[in-house]
């Protein structure tokens, strides 16, 4: 078991404040689902707006969405990192079920793999 949680736990809430904070730039917290965020649309949204503000405001939403899929499973790894360090399971790799290299956790807090199992 990797013996420094402490600071991979302090490592993980930094970053998950990070992500969130990013999250809010491209997206809002989902009202009708916990823990969901969604895309916000771009800035034409009046009904006087010129064909070119509407399609633009369309890519934005679009490229808003494609970011915010990647943020939250980011956020995500962090979360259940930060879930194994309560349950006593963390740094130990989801594959072969060895010690995770705490250099590569130290890369990535929220790594579930060890070096030889990563993609």
């Amino acid at each position: 078991m990797t013996t420094n949680t402490a600071h991979f736990k302090d490592l993980l809430l930094k970053e998950c404040e990070v992500l969130e904070n990013e999250l809010k730039t491209v997206g809002r917290k989902n009202p009708n689902q916990k823990g969901d965020w969604e895309a916000v649309e771009g800035e034409a949204e009046n009904d006087a707006a010129e064909v070119g503000d509407i399609a633009g405001s369309i890519e934005q939403y679009e490229t808003n969405s494609s970011i915010l899929i990647q943020l939250e499973k980011q956020l995500a790894d962090v979360k259940s990192a930060l879930e194994k360090i309560k349950s006593g399971t963390y740094g130990i790799c989801e594959v072969c079920h060895k010690e995770i290299e705490e250099d590569r956790l130290e890369a990535n807090p929220s790594s579930q793999t060890c070096k030889e199992h990563m993609n």
